[in-house]
């Protein structure tokens, strides 16, 4: 199994297939419009905008399953543009535990299992692709995005 066999589908309803990624590093987060970690979205953005050109891509998956998103992905989207100047992909909601989780967050967990379990426990759970498409890194959802930069960085030095 590989991360590009995945389909997933954007806050405006089209669906793709991540292998349109092949190549690229991927950050990977569960987000939430409510959380009070969405400041991360500026520091998500800020990653995103300096290394895009480079062959980073942001793909963010709100989910209510904390409840502390809005109502559905073009929602979120929209208060996401509004709010925090995002431009990286949106996607519709998603659960990202228990028997509705989306399949893509099953195996992300699966590859990267978090300190006790494989749950994920809050909004802003990251996970870091690299351009092969292996679940390299998993970070918390307090740790800054701005701290997997030096990650970031060497996964995009190591091209395909």
């Amino acid at each position: 199994m590989s991360i590009y066999q995945f389909q997933v589908r954007l806050a405006s309803g089209e669906t793709y297939s991540l292998e349109k990624y092949k190549g690229s590093v991927l950050l990977i987060v569960n987000t939430a419009s409510k959380c009070g970690l969405r400041g991360q979205f500026k520091e998500l953005e800020s990653l995103y905008q300096e290394y895009k050109e480079d062959g980073l891509v942001v793909l963010g998956f709100p989910s209510n399953q904390f409840h502390q998103e809005l109502t559905d992905g073009k929602a979120a989207q929209e208060s996401c543009q509004l709010n925090y100047g995002v431009t990286f992909p949106i996607h519709a909601l998603i659960e990202v535990n228990g028997p509705n989780a989306d399949p893509l967050f099953t195996y992300l967990k699966e590859q990267q299992p978090g300190l006790l379990t494989k749950d994920i426990k809050w909004n802003f759970t990251k996970f870091l692709v690299d351009r092969t498409g292996n679940v390299v890194k998993r970070y918390s959802p307090k740790t800054s995005p701005l701290e997997a930069k030096d990650t970031i960085e060497q996964l995009l030095e190591k091209k395909s």
